[in-house]
């Protein structure tokens, strides 16, 4: 059985890397006033940095059925089968618009699986479905691979600046205004598919420290691992990090990403989070 695979946008998988495994992706979109961006198609994390410097912060939406349907039924020309690979079903309606879609398309097996993760992490899922892909492996084998991967896989982000989480409805006023008196650098993580608050800790360098000492207690186990070191709009601080990290843990292998337009309007710039699984 022939096999693609798809993911969505907020898996910010370079295009080399997206090139270079046949992975093809539908975006997700960003929304300021009335102009629509697709996110790594029209607009780039740095664009929307700057945008939001400059603008009100803008919303998101999931990509229109249609638009599963149509890359879909493109691929049912060469394809007896489709891994599509999403953020979290708790978080966006991404996941459930491929399940809807997979129903409307005739000669082709779609095998929606749900990350119940974002970001680089969720890129991990896609690039190994890949790999699997092209090296002729059943989709089902597929799929039982990713499950099996999912036991192991975890995400921890800080976010610098409290007023995205506050304005995009994630923070109450209050807490977002007392968070910024003490400095509080609240870590989120996905639970039950949803993004909720970790710990609370007093400054930016202790919660990449914990975030980095969550990675260690794992990584003590001497199994391989791969880890998504992900910033918004911090490379340089990210490079350092990665630098730090691969001192201290020499059975993980880093990547840098980065937190793209609408994860990154949650977030806001300044956020930095560490993503990892086995390998």
């Amino acid at each position: 059985m022939k096999t693609a695979v798809v993911t969505d946008s907020t898996a910010y998988i370079p295009k080399e890397i997206r090139d270079k495994w046949n992975i093809h992706m539908i975006p997700l979109n960003v929304i300021f006033g009335n102009k629509v961006y697709r996110e790594e198609v029209d607009i780039t994390a740095g664009e929307f940095f700057q945008l939001v410097k400059e603008k009100e912060l803008p919303t998101t939406s999931q990509p229109p059925i249609g638009q599963f349907v149509e890359l879909f039924e493109v691929l049912a020309k060469d394809y007896e089968a489709v891994i599509s690979v999403h953020l979290s079903s708790g978080i966006s309606g991404t996941y459930a618009g491929s399940v809807t879609a997979s129903t409307m398309v005739e000669g082709l097996k779609v095998y929606p699986f749900d990350s119940e993760i974002s970001c680089m992490p969720q890129g991990f899922y896609a690039i190994e479905a890949a790999k699997m892909a092209l090296n002729g492996e059943e989709a089902e084998t597929i799929i039982l691979r990713l499950e099996e991967l999912k036991k192991t896989a975890k995400a921890y982000f800080m976010a610098d600046d409290l007023s995205h989480l506050q304005r995009g409805g994630r923070l109450s006023s209050a807490q977002a205004f007392i968070g910024s008196l003490l400095q509080v650098k609240p870590l989120l993580h996905f639970e039950n598919k949803v993004i909720v608050p970790f710990e609370k800790i007093r400054t930016r360098k202790k919660a990449m420290k914990r975030i980095a000492n969550l990675l260690g207690e794992d990584a003590a186990s001497g199994a391989n691992f791969q880890a998504a070191i992900i910033h918004a709009n911090r490379e340089d601080e990210a490079q350092e990090w990665k630098s730090e990290l691969e001192a201290l843990y020499p059975n993980v292998e880093f990547f840098i990403s980065y937190f793209g337009p609408v994860i990154g309007t949650h977030l806001g710039e300044g956020a930095m989070g560490l993503g990892w699984m086995r390998r």
